[in-house]
């Protein structure tokens, strides 16, 4: 149906959301609305967003944090401020690699059979044919970027920065080449970065292998979770103040298998009460030992490959894959009588962050960043506030990292990236390190010149993405405009990986934070609380979830109700929970747009006058609502404005304004209509960050029937976001309302306590006491929304106590005589029985809730749902006993 259509005939029955957001998508996008408006009046508003690697489909945290950066930017546009919200995608260097990798291997082709030139290029196709499937599914969000400045992390810009960047860090001395022990992916053939790694806890064993002394004394026993490595040790460690191995430290003993005679060494970085207190000292396969090893002149010997096999420092195990060695030395070890026992150990062990492999610590020659002068002023930018972090308990978690940083290896063995900016003179051996190519030698003349291979760290090209997206090193425009940003979203889990490293960097190169705040988000788990994955089959894919609910409703799913970094819980529920929520308000504003034409020629809608409590009522609680939701957006508690939101427009606005106004509608007073008008649309201007689709399209049908439209913005992206009215605030009206709504709730209540029909009329009495004014005024309402024939008894009358339930609200006191209509006996033995089969499972849920056995084996989202399971049997053991009390003899 086209927009000039619907104008015409009225929304259609149900919400259609196809039919509703790629119009709407494309009206947003021909009208330019996403770009910063230069006639701003408020200062610039600019999230960089972070850029999802080019690998392929977003999925549902990308989903969340689009949802999340959307309703600042729409909420800070509606503002009046100049929005800016900047798009890209990053090439993901190892895991782009590792798909186009894995297309030649179905080919039966390897990059080398390519080479590097034209691997490139297949590279370079690969984006060419997804990169664009980003921006189709961000369309499908709904999201409000610009996409003018869309920036890839390979476009020239972004890879000069990068270029720029390492040569000012290489002067400075603070980028350096060194042999260092680092972690090596075999499969990935690359070295990685710490933080690239992920620490898995396995079932391993503790081997307890004997080192014989060489002068045929006691030799020692060390433990070792790795004994395939024990062909490069060169030495044990013992603590020196441990009287075990006091008479060993400065003599010799002999490593098993290959017989090689190793020295024993003290040093403080032992831990005595770790296995047997001795250490294989491996320099070249493990960080601690390397440290150790430099301190006591210790030889290297790199006993496995870059391949996973042993070497031939291995003797005769050269060749054997490493974990295939391992067996094999134990067996050995056996055979000799040195292996003393073996123990079950659970430790923690690297893999690769990408392909999941087991990286190997090994010594290798690789480009680093001297961080910890960087990171000074860092850790100074958040200690002083120039950096905020959302929430702030990951402040301490940030400082922690920074102040306990180790130096950034750089470079990694790929293909596909920024390539490293020097070269090596083949003549005078010079090292060449420029931002521009060079085909001559500065230092000899020479044209013999050669490129290093290695690309940088994707991580590198990204912690310059607040600034290279804007032009610098250029002092353009938009870097003078836009930077410092405002906001940086992402997960908290990349923390370390990139918001640390956009602080360091941003600070080096501009000498400014690159942005204000930093609002981490939590992960996406199913609704038992679980990671998702695809092996456990429990992901989301959020196209699909838009094909099925909306993508209002997936936006308001991934985000209402939650805080800043807290992981949230999503499964169908919610997103149906969500898609309901959309309905009603699409029903709800039906109902406005009818009473709207049904309304009377005269009415008056240039000002709204509340002529009834209900009104005045409503307007006083959404005054308070555009209060709270700007709050809340100021202090970045977008799930808490959402659910106010949401509350406000499912209880206040449907379920009981609308219900309220019919009363008087049905009798031929259309006062109600202009306050329906007015809070409708001023609650969809509050809701359009959140939910853009819906609000705009019922917003575009309000807007064509109130008066003033010719003045009416275009869109309501560009409408004023609504702000608190503190003239309409009446708590004396909102008092006395809510005594009209607890009396209809109290009535229904009972209607579902005891299983009456909600269609059946009953009788009830009140006594009003101090509220007789406010009761006697709303009574056709109550009378209409609770299914009761309503009597007010004067000050003298008595309420009847028997075979009536008597509810206290306030200061009254309502009667409702069930005699005739519930069978007291036979519901007093079904509440019984209920109470007795609620309190039994309750026994047997405490019972194991107090269990430590199952506490620590049960996986943590098990726990929390019998937790709440215990709640929830709580509350409806309490409510039983009260019906109980209640109940007439």
């Amino acid at each position: 149906m086209s927009t000039a259509a619907s104008k015409t005939q009225g929304l259609p029955p149900a919400y259609d959301p196809s039919s509703v957001e790629q119009p709407r998508y494309r009206q947003w996008l021909e009208g330019g609305y996403f770009a910063p408006n230069p006639e701003a009046t408020g200062p610039p508003f600019v999230i960089i967003q972070p850029p999802p690697n080019v690998t392929g489909e977003l999925h549902l945290g990308h989903a969340q944090r689009a949802a999340v950066e959307d309703a600042l930017t729409r909420w800070r546009r509606m503002r009046g401020d100049a929005a800016l919200w900047l798009p890209g995608v990053d090439h993901a260097g190892i895991a782009t690699q590792v798909v186009v990798e894995r297309e030649l291997a179905a080919e039966g082709l390897t990059r080398h059979d390519l080479g590097r030139e034209k691997f490139v290029e297949r590279m370079w196709d690969w984006v060419e044919r997804y990169r664009g499937r980003i921006q189709t599914q961000h369309y499908r969000l709904g999201v409000s970027c610009d996409w003018t400045r869309e920036r890839f992390t390979l476009d020239p810009g972004p890879s000069r920065a990068v270029r720029h960047t390492f040569v000012n860090l290489y002067r400075k001395g603070l980028i350096y080449r060194g042999e260092r022990i680092i972690n090596w992916c075999p499969r990935c053939a690359t070295a990685l970065s710490d933080l690239e790694v992920e620490y898995r806890d396995v079932q391993g064993s503790l081997y307890y292998v004997y080192y014989p002394a060489v002068d045929g004394n006691e030799g020692i026993t060390v433990a070792t979770t790795r004994p395939e490595t024990m062909m490069g040790d060169t030495g044990v460690a013992v603590h020196p103040d441990d009287p075990r191995y006091r008479d060993l430290a400065g003599k010799q003993v002999l490593l098993p298998v290959l017989k090689r005679p190793i020295p024993v060494v003290g040093d403080a970085a032992v831990d005595p009460e770790f296995g047997t207190g001795a250490l294989k000292v491996t320099p070249g396969h493990a960080p601690a030992d390397f440290e150790i090893g430099q301190r006591h002149g210790l030889p290297l010997v790199s006993a496995i490959a870059l391949d996973g096999t042993m070497t031939a420092e291995a003797g005769p195990y050269e060749g054997m894959e490493r974990f295939a060695c391992r067996q094999a030395v134990v067996e050995q070890l056996q055979a000799e009588g040195l292996l003393e026992k073996v123990e079950e150990n659970r430790h923690a062990v690297g893999h690769c962050q990408r392909c999941s492999q087991v990286v190997e610590p090994l010594v290798s020659k690789q480009w680093f960043m001297s961080m910890e002068p960087l990171a000074r002023p860092a850790l100074e930018a958040v200690r002083s506030g120039a950096v905020r972090i959302v929430p702030e308990r990951f402040v301490r978690v940030y400082e922690n990292w920074m102040e306990n940083i180790r130096d950034w290896c750089l470079s990694r063995q790929l293909w596909w990236g920024h390539r490293i900016p020097v070269w090596y003179c083949g003549q005078c051996e010079a090292t060449i390190v420029e931002d521009e190519d060079v085909d001559r030698c500065p230092s000899c003349g020479g044209s013999d010149l050669t490129q290093d291979p290695d690309v940088l760290d994707t991580w590198f090209s990204s912690g310059l993405w607040t600034h290279s997206t804007l032009g610098w090193p250029d002092q353009t425009e938009d870097l003078r405009t836009f930077y410092p940003g405002s906001v940086m979203e992402t997960g908290h889990d990349i923390l370390f990986f990139w918001v640390a490293r956009m602080i360091m960097l941003g600070l080096e190169n501009t000498g400014e934070v690159p942005f204000h705040t930093v609002y981490l988000s939590g992960l996406i788990r199913d609704p038992e609380g679980v990671k998702m994955s695809k092996t456990r089959g429990n992901v989301i894919d959020p196209l699909a979830a838009i094909e099925t609910y909306g993508a209002d409703a997936l936006r308001f799913a991934v985000t209402a109700g939650n805080s800043p970094g807290n992981d949230a819980r999503v499964g169908p529920e919610k997103l149906e929970a969500a898609r309901n929520f959309a309905n009603k308000i699409w029903n709800a504003t039906r109902f406005v747009l009818r009473s709207m034409e049904d309304a009377p020629a005269g009415l008056d809608w240039e000002v709204v006058r509340p002529s009834h409590l209900e009104d005045r009522w409503l307007l006083s609680r959404l005054s308070r609502l555009t209060g709270r939701v700007s709050r809340a957006l100021e202090d970045y508690q977008l799930g808490e404005a959402e659910q106010a939101v949401y509350d406000f427009l499912w209880n206040d606005f449907c379920d009981w304004y609308i219900e309220a106004s019919k009363v008087r509608l049905q009798s031929g007073d259309a006062s109600p209509v202009p306050v329906l008008a007015h809070v409708l649309e001023t609650t969809l201007r509050l809701l359009h960050p959140f939910m853009p689709f819906i609000t705009e399209e019922l917003w575009q049908h309000l807007r064509d029937r109130l008066p003033g439209r010719e003045n009416a913005p275009p869109s309501i992206m560009v409408a004023a976001y609504p702000e608190e009215a503190p003239h309409l605030l009446d708590e004396e009206a909102e008092a006395a309302f809510n005594v009209v709504v607890s009396i209809i709730r109290a009535v229904r209540n009972a209607r579902a306590e005891f299983r009456i029909e909600p269609r059946r009329r009953l009788d009830a009495l009140i006594a009003p006491r101090g509220l007789r004014s406010v009761i006697e005024a709303e009574a056709p309402t109550i009378r209409a929304l609770a299914r009761v024939d309503l009597q007010v008894l004067d000050d003298e009358g008595e309420l009847p106590l028997d075979g009536a339930l008597s509810v206290v609200v306030g200061e009254a006191t309502i009667s409702i005589p069930l005699g005739g209509v519930v069978d007291m006996a036979a519901e007093r033995q079904r509440l019984e029985k209920e109470r007795q089969e609620t309190e039994t499972a309750l026994s047997k849920l405490e019972a194991r809730l107090a269990d430590a056995t199952f506490r620590q084996r049960a996986p943590e989202e098990v726990v929390e749902r019998e937790e709440a399971r215990r709640a929830n049997l709580r509350e409806r053991t309490a409510r039983i006993q009260d019906l109980l009390s209640r109940l007439p003899a």
